[in-house]
């Protein structure tokens, strides 16, 4: 009876135990945020099988035949991987407040086996995509903004910037420009000192956003860590000065003591401390421009999110 009356006070504590384990990493992890729906914009005849995305969020009071602001972003990964949920919270904030939201995928070394060129062409297909489409997903093709981080925000600031590395089935009648470029420690510069220089070496003064700024570059606002080991502050600095001279507009956000990758918020219970700030940026930025009105509300969305 001694024995089995342990055994039994064993086994209750042991599920006690296993309980509280999954309810602390339920509470840990929260469950990630999900798309409305997906639409796919591309496929590589290589890999049928991987189709390219855009992943749409929707405002909650969003009816058919609206015709909002929108804004796409583009994953970061060294343009060898990556994948749109990384932008699915700043993605779920913007519907919050009534745009079109979307995270698009796009052709990288691992999914694809491409080189920087084909992001940037993937990244140009996805907002003619986009425009032409604008009725069907509910937004206004005029009040479209394009974003990303790292890589990402290479593609995003190249889509407005470069000439060339368009599709082959893209319609080149479409502008691939959007309405204002969102960029986290984007990489712009990909000349002889700057990021990922050795992968574009022989195309880089086509491809780097830096190295093509005209006096038409869309509206931009930049994030960027003091700390940042690929993006140093004064590339920043030159990308900012360059815009200006051109009389374009560019607002450079730098974050002390911050390193790459610091606007992350990859689960709702993370650390939001730099998410709410660089997000109430880009909130501010984007009401300038009349894509949004009110306040920004960056921290009670993300407090009732995360219950």
């Amino acid at each position: 009876m001694t024995i089995a009356h342990k055994d039994h006070k064993f086994t209750l504590l042991l599920c006690i135990l296993l309980v509280c384990f999954f309810v602390g990493n339920a509470y840990a992890v929260k469950p990630a945020l999900e798309p409305d729906k997906k639409v796919t914009y591309k496929v590589d005849p290589n890999f049928p099988d991987r189709p390219l995305t855009l992943d749409v969020f929707y405002p909650g009071d969003f009816k058919q035949g609206d015709k909002r602001p929108a804004i796409v972003f583009f994953f970061g990964g060294g343009w060898v991987g990556g994948k749109p949920s990384q932008f699915y919270a700043q993605a779920a904030y913007l519907a919050s407040r009534g745009m079109v939201a979307i995270s698009a995928s796009y052709r990288t070394k691992k999914s694809h086996k491409v080189e920087p060129s084909s992001c940037v062409e993937d990244g140009k297909s996805a907002v003619r995509h986009i425009r032409k489409h604008a009725a069907e997903l509910g937004i206004d093709p005029v009040k479209l903004a394009v974003g990303g981080g790292s890589a990402g925000g290479h593609v995003a600031a190249a889509t407005a910037t470069v000439v060339g590395f368009d599709g082959p089935q893209d319609d080149l009648a479409i502008s691939p420009v959007g309405n204002a470029l969102v960029l986290f420690n984007p990489v712009y510069d990909n000349g002889p000192k700057g990021y990922g220089h050795d992968r574009v070496k022989e195309y880089w003064r086509q491809i780097s956003p830096m190295h093509n700024l005209g006096k038409k570059a869309p509206p931009t606002i930049v994030f960027l860590g003091s700390e940042d080991a690929a993006i140093p502050v004064a590339t920043a600095q030159q990308y900012q000065r360059l815009m200006e001279e051109q009389g374009n507009r560019c607002e450079t956000f730098i974050y002390e003591g911050q390193k790459h990758g610091f606007f992350n918020l990859w689960t709702l219970s993370a650390k939001s401390e730099y998410f709410i700030k660089t997000m109430s940026e880009v909130d501010r930025f984007l009401v300038s421009l009349g894509f949004l009105s009110g306040e920004a509300s960056v921290g009670a969305w993300l407090a009732k999110a995360a219950e």
